[in-house]
């Protein structure tokens, strides 16, 4: 699809629902009030950050590389002493609630190569119940049955991790985070490499939980689906640029601060659809990759 300038758009299906007009926010899975963090010998990567993600939502982090996304994922788990401010989950410090939280990292970093089952990988949530020494319970194994059939892989347990396709294998880590029984779920580039189609069975998994209560944040360099799935967008480059919901947030004054180049955004109905800079080119992974291991 094209615009009157001749400028490519990307649009998806959404696959989640619009919040109704009554809802309301009265709970808070993430509060990050005036963070400052960075590493040693560095300038901050991340300065006066202040954001809030709602139980029962599912909210988008956009940015480029180096906007500081892994940064906050960092501080916000308690790997990554802030230079100021602090960061609540629950209405709690981080420490006390980390058993709240869960992670899924980016599938570069997970070694697939390593002989071990699918249902192996989602018992590994369940290491914070897994008495010293013990061993897995019938509850465990119960929970991450589950955790399977919810994210769409009941019958894989027995299979090898390493022989499934990369839709399958975040759907994997997703079973994890379930059978964890966190209610704050973080994200790291979920769907990098997905076509649309397996994108959007992701994103109704991730739908059904954020119904349930959860909260999930997604950091994501995928505008358009953020634009038609996600309830509320947070734009950060070292600092938050705008957030709210994605109609309001992912203008084109945005996105050129956001991402430093020009961008335009153009809102339709059912969501925004996200154009092509002048240069041909989209904000980096803007969209899905129909090829290599990106199949359900």
């Amino acid at each position: 699809m094209v615009d009157g300038h001749g400028q490519r758009l990307e649009q998806h299906v959404p696959a989640r629902a619009a919040l109704a007009p009554e809802h309301q926010h009265r709970e808070y899975a993430l509060e990050v009030r005036d963070l400052w963090a960075g590493y040693p010998g560095q300038p901050p990567a991340i300065e006066g950050v202040s954001l809030r993600v709602p139980v029962g939502e599912l909210v988008g982090l956009i940015g480029p590389n180096g906007a500081g996304k892994s940064t906050l994922f960092k501080a916000v788990l308690g790997l990554l002493r802030p230079l100021r401010g602090e960061v609540l989950a629950f209405g709690r410090p981080v420490s006390e609630a980390r058993d709240r939280i869960a992670y899924m990292p980016q599938v570069e970093e997970v070694d697939w190569s390593f002989p071990v089952s699918v249902l192996d990988v989602v018992l590994m949530g369940r290491y914070r119940v897994l008495r010293p020494f013990g061993r897995w319970s019938r509850a465990d194994r119960a929970r991450a049955a589950e955790a399977l059939d919810r994210a769409g892989l009941g019958g894989y347990g027995a299979r090898q991790v390493g022989e499934l396709s990369g839709g399958q294998r975040r759907r994997v880590l997703t079973a994890r985070a379930i059978a964890r029984g966190a209610r704050l779920l973080l994200l790291d580039e979920p769907f990098a490499g997905l076509d649309a189609a397996v994108q959007h069975d992701l994103i109704a998994v991730l739908d059904g939980l954020a119904k349930d209560g959860c909260a999930v944040l997604v950091a994501t360099h995928d505008l358009s689906c953020v634009a038609s799935s996600c309830d509320e967008a947070i734009c950060l480059h070292r600092r938050v640029i705008a957030a709210g919901p994605p109609a309001q947030v992912l203008t084109e004054e945005v996105l050129t601060q956001t991402f430093e180049r020009h961008l335009l955004a153009v809102v339709a109905m059912g969501g925004v659809r996200v154009a092509r800079d002048e240069h041909g080119d989209g904000p980096p992974g803007g969209g899905g990759d129909a090829g290599g291991a990106g199949g359900a």
